[in-house]
């Protein structure tokens, strides 16, 4: 069992950055892979990026790529999403999760395939 706290959203103006970061309790964080998913007001929760167990893969919605980075901290249990030239359209909860694989499509981008998740943090761009 593993437990996820999120923290780093906040209010942005458009064009700026955030870091968000995901802590995760236990000693088998290494064994997990890591995912980050957004949920706008009045949408479905989608896919933004995800990480493998090692961080030598890594996989990204096209709507951030070249603008969001994931990364990973094995050694200090924590999952990084690096996010820059924000957008409003990026406002949204931002959810870390985690799944334990490897292999054939792992990391996944499937919501459905992640068993653990964080309690979210906020993250808002103004125009």
């Amino acid at each position: 069992q593993v437990q996820l706290v999120e923290s780093g959203g906040g209010l942005v103006q458009a064009g700026g950055s955030l870091r968000l970061s995901c802590a995760a309790s236990g000693r088998t964080f290494s064994s997990y892979a890591m995912g980050w998913f957004r949920q706008a007001p009045g949408k479905e929760r989608e896919f933004v990026t995800a990480i493998s167990r090692s961080g030598g893969t890594t996989y990204s919605a096209d709507s951030v790529k070249d603008r969001f980075t994931i990364s990973r901290t094995n050694a200090k249990n924590t999952v990084y999403l690096q996010m820059n030239s924000l957008k409003p359209e990026d406002t949204a909860v931002y959810y870390c999760a985690a799944v334990s694989c490897e292999g054939y499509r792992c990391p996944p981008r499937e919501e459905m395939r992640y068993r653990h998740w964080g309690q979210g943090t906020q993250v808002t761009v103004s125009s």
